[in-house]
């Protein structure tokens, strides 16, 4: 979410929320408000239904004694005369009380339908009733007098707007009051409106104020945006004194010097560009040793001011110092860069010498004996050292690498500053950075070279390995199928290797191993590659070669290996003792393209074919099985063809391999 987003989110929510909250209370207040003047006007109507059948009973019963007390001949008129005035719907003078009229004064519940009330008076032995009849306009009046509808009925019911008056003594009939609540509608109508037209103005007001709020920063961003492009011209507008006034006036006072900074570093452009030159140089010749160092002094005399430099590096073979690099010197250092190994200086010997015997830099003035040094008026040098110590196999029999420290690969000098009487503790410490340099670039490049050699050979036979055999093999065989030439491939295996190692020891089988390794390299043409491509396993390739060429070869170094018994030297407790070992070679032949497509293929058919002579009792080799190769230029006639008269025979016995299981690729040697 946005920051404009962000801030009508959280307006909204201050404004609206307690609009809200205050609506929802006004509701709740009201229906309450409401509820309660329900119950009171329920409780009104009651009393005053209660009080209108009292006040019926009581006149009941003031017409029925009215008329009792008076004579016989009298109260038939009595009695028409109170109907007549409305006092009472009937009254009878004597007889009895007729079903359905509820006695005031004795209010029996009895079932059926109540059809009216009575009241009685008796005067010696006549009984008077005054009656009134329980009519729709008797319920009318009684609902008009309470403010309620009222209806008799003899289910008790109770509630927020239902009450029910049962029979009793004075209020002989059984009635439901009810009474409806007021509804409020018109005041939640209104309500709505008003939380509806509150949040139409909080929106109004929320867009308007995250608008006035996010515009200055987004102008900011705009103008960062441009800063960032590279135009320093730009200006933010400062349109209120607010923070984000002084924000925006800020970022202006910011983009004036950053462009005074830029103009600056404009200035020093030519001068960036030179060491960018350098820089670019080195970077290029990340293994040219020679290229490397001359830049180091080159940029080591360009920061010191001196007039010339050497660097020299150490020479494991004899141990002595020897010049690499030199520039600015006179003498016998001025000669040929290809002369320069020439110029050596002993460990120890001179200033050089002692600097790189004691791994410290020394500066200074003149010695009085220079020696066969550089000449000069003030010099300073410093020891190139590695991070190698005592156990870097590059640098076997250091003797500055002495205790573990790194070991000093050689000495980088300087003579003569210029514009000064002679070098101080500045220039040694930039001269140390620049040999620290030097020497990482010196041992990198000598680690990357040891490794480029093992990572290509075998270091027990010298042989190349695998990973150059994948690579080799795959090139090969492009190259065979472009010019429609052949590849024969050897698959060697010596034959039960694991009973030398068993019997003779792993030394013993090493040196069996560097012997066979010589004897197939010795075997071969200068063409033909040979490989170790795991335990006693070797593969050979022999470009331009056929089928029969290929038996040619194998039966030569089958018979190299077989005739001559490998010397060993085994070791019974403290007494040693020269042995020999008798060995032989299992080999697989395949040619491409005869026994496959692809490199895979064919190496997969010389490995089945090895597969073939280990079962055929060792000591032999194998063809491997032809096997149709669509798209191919050369075919097994041509190989028919290359075979000698009287040969085709012998050839044919080779080519297929016996028939049943073949051992496993764990048992070969055995």
């Amino acid at each position: 979410m946005t920051l404009r987003g962000r801030l009508t989110a959280a307006f909204l929510a201050v404004v609206l929320g307690p609009v809200l909250l205050g609506s929802f209370f006004v509701g709740m207040t009201v229906a309450t408000v409401s509820q309660d003047r329900t119950v009171e006007r329920l409780d009104h109507a009651v009393t005053t239904t209660r009080t209108a059948i009292g006040a019926l009973c009581r006149q009941l019963q003031a017409v029925a004694d009215a008329v009792a007390v008076l004579g016989a001949g009298e109260q038939r008129t009595a009695a028409e005369q109170m109907i007549t005035r409305g006092l009472a719907t009937e009254v009878r003078i004597g007889g009895r009380q007729n079903p359905g009229e509820r006695d005031c004064a004795k209010p029996a519940q009895q079932p059926g339908n109540i059809s009216a009330v009575v009241a009685s008076a008796v005067q010696g032995d006549v009984v008077v009733f005054a009656v009134e009849r329980i009519d729709p306009a008797l319920i009318r009046r009684l609902a008009g007098t309470s403010g309620a509808e009222v209806e008799i009925s003899t289910t008790a019911r109770a509630g927020d707007q239902v009450r029910h008056l049962s029979a009793e003594p004075g209020q002989p009939l059984p009635l439901t009051v009810r009474v409806y609540s007021d509804q409020p509608g018109a005041l939640y109508a209104f309500l709505a409106v008003a939380v509806l037209a509150v949040a139409g103005l909080a929106i109004f007001a929320a867009r308007w104020l995250a608008r006035s709020t996010t515009r200055p920063l987004e102008e900011l961003a705009w103008a960062a945006g441009k800063v960032a492009g590279g135009d320093l011209e730009v200006r933010v507008p400062v349109g209120r004194v607010d923070e984000i006034g002084r924000l925006a006036g800020t970022f202006n006072r910011m983009t004036r010097e950053l462009r005074s900074y830029v103009q600056a570093l404009t200035a020093s452009r030519d001068q960036l560009r030179g060491h960018l030159a350098i820089l670019g140089d080195t970077l290029s010749s990340t293994h040219d040793l020679h290229r490397i160092l001359q830049v180091i002094l080159q940029t080591a005399r360009a920061a010191t001011g001196a007039r010339g430099g050497v660097v020299l590096l150490l020479d494991p073979a004899d141990g002595m110092l020897a010049a690499r690099c030199a520039e600015g010197l006179s003498g016998q250092w001025d000669v040929p860069e290809k002369d320069l190994p020439s110029l050596r200086i002993a460990l120890g010997q001179g200033i050089l010498g002692t600097v790189a015997a004691g791994a410290e830099p020394r500066r200074g003035v003149r010695p009085a004996v220079l020696g066969d040094e550089p000449a000069c008026q003030t010099y300073v040098a410093v020891p190139i050292c590695a991070p190698a110590t005592v156990d870097d196999p590059l640098w076997p029999g250091d003797p500055a690498a002495e205790g573990g420290k790194p070991a000093t690969l050689g000495v980088l000098a300087l003579y003569d500053r210029l514009g000064a009487d002679e070098f101080d503790d500045a220039d040694l410490l930039t001269l140390r950075t620049f040999a620290g340099q030097a020497g990482v670039a010196v041992h990198n490049v000598r680690v990357h070279e040891e490794a480029q050699r093992l990572s290509l050979t075998d270091p027990l036979t010298g042989l190349w390995n695998y990973r150059y055999l994948r690579e080799s093999l795959r090139r090969e065989v492009e190259r065979a199928n472009r010019f429609a030439r052949m590849l024969t491939v050897l698959v060697l295996d010596l034959d039960h290797f694991k009973d030398v190692n068993d019997t003779y020891g792993h030394a013993a089988g090493d040196s069996v191993l560097g012997e066979f390794a010589r004897r197939v390299r010795e075997g071969l043409r200068e063409v033909d590659v040979a490989f170790r491509q795991g335990g006693e396993e070797f593969v050979v390739l022999l470009p331009e070669t056929d089928a029969y060429g290929g038996i040619i070869v194998a039966e030569r170094l089958g018979a190299a290996i077989r005739e001559m018994p490998v010397r060993v030297e085994s070791r019974s407790g403290e007494a040693r003792m020269q042995l020999t070992v008798p060995i032989s070679v299992s080999i697989g032949i395949a040619v491409y393209p005869e026994h496959g497509g692809s490199a895979q293929q064919v190496l997969d058919a010389a490995d089945d074919a090895l597969y073939a002579a280990k079962h055929a009792g060792r000591d032999t080799y194998r063809l491997a099985e032809r096997q149709q190769v669509p798209n191919v230029n050369v075919t097994q006639s041509s190989v028919s063809a290359r075979v000698p008269e009287g040969q085709s025979e012998n050839l044919g016995s080779v080519t297929g391999a016996p028939g049943g299981p073949q051992p496993p690729r764990q048992a070969r040697g055995r």
